[in-house]
């Protein structure tokens, strides 16, 4: 009963512990069908399982998981909880650039000729293009980051690129591309 409470207390709104059966006793066949049916694993508390029943849950993919300490059950099941949970996504501003001029190329499309007036515009950032205090795209990949005609993975503050945004050709001067990267953060368990 204790070690049933501790594990239905974990979770929060989005995830949680559902015990789907306890006992006393060693683990059994019939544990192992049971947690086969319901995409459940079998916990053990100072039990083991006898080698048929092992043979079983390997047969049939059933993670069999035994513990001695109750607070190390607890810790491994809030980690798998916090697995579960939907990382927080927040986003990083790299840098800014300014289109000076724009160059239509037949084969290619728009390309804006800039020049990074704040960071740092990285190859593998994403793109927001703003005109006139609107955003008119965004999250968009970086095609092309060329300076002085060659490929380049970073162009610093105060430096003048060529930059194609990928399937994006409406770009015009005074248009300013912002670079940013977006981060995934793990959630934690109140």
């Amino acid at each position: 009963e204790t070690i049933r409470k501790a594990l239905e207390q974990l979770g929060n709104s989005e995830v949680g512990v559902r015990v789907l059966h306890s006992g006393v006793g060693g683990i059994t066949e019939s544990d192992v069908l049971l947690a086969d049916a319901s995409d459940a694993i079998v916990i053990g508390f100072h039990v083991v399982a006898t080698p048929a029943v092992r043979d079983i849950a390997d047969e049939r993919h059933v993670d069999l998981r035994q513990y001695r300490v109750i607070y190390e059950l607890t810790d491994e099941v809030t980690k798998a909880l916090e697995g579960m949970l939907t990382p927080e996504t927040k986003e990083d501003e790299i840098g800014r650039a300014e289109v000076r001029e724009v160059f239509r190329i037949s084969k290619l499309g728009s390309i804006a000729g800039c020049l990074v007036t704040d960071g740092s515009i990285q190859r593998d950032g994403k793109v927001r293009l703003i005109r006139d205090g609107a955003v008119v795209t965004e999250n968009r990949q970086i095609e092309s980051l060329r300076r002085v005609k060659e490929d380049a993975r970073e162009v610093r503050s105060g430096t003048e690129c060529g930059i194609r945004i990928a399937g994006f050709d409406d770009v015009k001067a005074g248009d300013e591309i912002v670079c940013y990267k977006v981060l995934s953060i793990a959630r934690k368990l109140e």
